[in-house]
């Protein structure tokens, strides 16, 4: 039997499935393997047939992994999971540590072992310091042509996904693959490359105008390109993905071709200079260029500022996208204000009532990940979903926190707000007031050229530690044109990059407060970078945030007192355009609902 996998998958498994997996490893003479969470294109979110780690350990998070050695193992992830890999996972089978923890882990392996990885599931660039670790323990790391987990899963294994790859048109886009097809390969040449080799399934779908369903809640299909300097370029994908219509939409300069010719293609190679990214091309590709003599010219993937600069027509889209969702928001948000307030809803009513409005649109193609709802404690969890056993119903008193997004043609939404169950508490208010200004001074902060999410990310968080307060997430991540929801090079984040935020780039702006075993507070816009107006006297350019997402921000909340006459005027000014541009998409009781939410402080 095929084998699914979801938030609830067995913890069980760890004990299922290991014995399997070390008597692979043992056949091939290994005494440990590396189990990464992403798969051969470093993917956050897996399709099922490459969900290893969920398979060897019941974990099912976006960011994890696994050390398993003959006689023990160890499950590593990050503090968003502590609860989810808890639940998920057999203490008695998997000792558990932090995910940055890894190499370290491998500095005390035994002297004169030998730790198995698969060169497909990891990038160079994370295998560096997993080698150096290793090297330092008197252990060897070693490659594996075939994967010991592969073969112990066997014919339970799901099959690999085949969604129809389809276009998606100009009017979404903004630019023929064609004109982005040259503009690339003109890139690849000034780098000094003949060709540019393409892993990344967010690579593919920008720069062909195609879109897929591969990877789950992401419109993206899974594939590999060769793009030469003249633009003309060798698309390889499974051939039950290709539809009728996709060969005319790519036309003669795009030829397709079976995935099982890639490794050949690789291989004819020899002789040229081949860009690849370190960080998103696994090594196994690396090892095969250099195998064919080819010289690889390693750089950053030459579609990724370009896709995430976003154009006028994909910014035009997303405004119009962050408006119908915004009217689904209206709806649901109403509904927690009333219905919700008498019944007190289960989290996963919450879940399914907020799905249920964006579906109502009439145009959501998916969502953009799982709904977090967190009542309560769960709430603190920043990456909790409502499963299982830990489902709560939201009670009188407290707060309920809601994450949630759409995958629409135009655009690509993400939005939490935070909400007052019954009669807020003077710290609910107090703290909520603070995540507040945080969220206001980065919607509102002007930069110079050249600035970073990491140089910006203390200006967000300021005013939470002017109170002694911080939180342990990012402040914002980057969001794709109906492509994924996470997705770089841009972030905002004390650990962020140095990539400069650059105009037409769209982010979140998502500070929080959680106080574990109580309740949290999140309160999360999308912006797109724009030029700023410079006051008289300013001397150089600026660059601002224009505010995409539109959902009242729960009054009962705000301590109006603690605002400065500034945030005030932005408060009121934000609800005063979220009525504008929402409310003619809503009607009777929730239009009336929303001008009340909607009122100024």
């Amino acid at each position: 039997m095929r084998q699914t996998f979801d938030e609830t998958t067995d913890p069980s498994f760890g004990a299922k499935h290991l014995p399997l997996l070390r008597a692979r490893m043992a056949e091939q003479g290994l005494d440990g393997f590396l189990i990464p969470h992403e798969d051969e294109h470093q993917n956050e979110y897996l399709p099922d047939a490459n969900e290893r780690l969920a398979w060897a350990t019941g974990f099912t998070g976006s960011a994890g992994a696994a050390v398993v050695f003959q006689d023990r193992a160890s499950m590593f992830t990050d503090g968003r999971y502590t609860v989810q890999v808890r639940a998920q996972t057999d203490p008695a089978l998997f000792e558990r540590r932090d995910l940055n923890d890894v190499a370290a882990y491998l500095e005390s392996a035994p002297k004169g072992s030998v730790i198995g990885y698969d060169p497909r599931l990891h990038s160079p660039d994370a295998l560096v310091a997993l080698k150096r670790a290793a090297q330092k323990a008197g252990a060897e790391l070693k490659p594996v042509e075939v994967n010991p987990l592969d073969q112990a899963w066997g014919e339970a294994r799901p099959a690999q996904p085949t969604a129809p790859v389809v276009p998606h048109p100009d009017a979404y886009s903004g630019e023929p693959h064609a004109e982005k097809r040259a503009r690339i390969g003109q890139a690849v040449a000034e780098a000094g490359a003949n060709v540019v080799l393409l892993t990344a399934p967010s690579s593919i779908a920008w720069l062909f105008n195609v879109r897929g369903g591969d990877v789950i809640r992401s419109p993206l299909p899974i594939g590999q390109a060769l793009l030469a300097t003249d633009g003309t370029a060798r698309l390889f994908l499974d051939p039950a993905k290709i539809t009728n219509e996709l060969p005319q939409w790519l036309g003669d300069a795009v030829r397709i071709e079976a995935t099982e010719r890639l490794a050949e293609a690789l291989d004819g190679l020899g002789g040229q200079k081949v860009m690849v990214d370190p960080a998103l091309s696994s090594a196994w590709y690396f090892d095969r260029l250099e195998q064919a003599g080819a010289t690889v010219v390693r750089a950053m993937d030459p579609c990724a500022i370009p896709r995430a600069a976003k154009n006028a027509v994909e910014i035009e889209g997303s405004r119009r996208a962050h408006i119908r969702d915004g009217a689904a928001l209206a709806r649901f948000l109403h509904w927690v204000d009333t219905t919700a307030q008498q019944t007190l809803p289960d989290e996963r009513e919450v879940v399914e009532t907020l799905e249920r409005f964006r579906e109502e649109t009439g145009a959501l193609k998916d969502l953009s990940f799982d709904t977090i709802a967190g009542a309560g404690p769960n709430g603190a969890l920043p990456h909790y979903k409502p499963v299982g056993a830990t489902i709560r119903r939201i009670e009188a008193g407290s707060l309920l926190l809601v994450d949630g997004g759409g995958q629409y043609l135009d655009g690509t939404t993400d939005v939490t707000r935070t909400m007052a169950v019954g009669e807020p508490t003077a710290d609910q208010r107090h703290k909520f007031t603070l995540v507040l200004k945080a969220h206001i001074a980065m919607a509102t902060v002007r930069f110079p050229e050249g600035t970073s999410g990491l140089q910006l990310d203390a200006v967000c968080r300021a005013p939470m530690w002017a109170a002694g307060l911080d939180y342990d997430h990012g402040t914002g991540h980057g969001v794709g044109s109906y492509l994924g929801v996470h997705e770089g090079p841009q972030r905002i984040a004390k650990w962020g990059t140095s990539q400069p935020l650059l105009e037409g780039m769209i982010l979140s702006n998502e500070p929080g407060y959680y106080r574990e075993g109580h309740w949290g507070i999140r309160i999360e816009t999308l912006q797109v970078v724009t030029p700023a107006v410079v006051p008289e006297g300013g001397e150089r350019p600026m660059h601002g945030f224009e505010q995409l997402t539109f959902a009242p921000i729960d009054r009962r909340l705000i301590e109006a007192g603690l605002l400065t006459p500034n945030e005030r005027t932005y408060v009121d000014a934000y609800h005063a355009e979220t009525l504008a541009k929402v409310g003619p998409l809503v009607e009777g009781d929730v239009r009336a609902w929303l001008e009340g939410a909607c009122a100024p402080l």
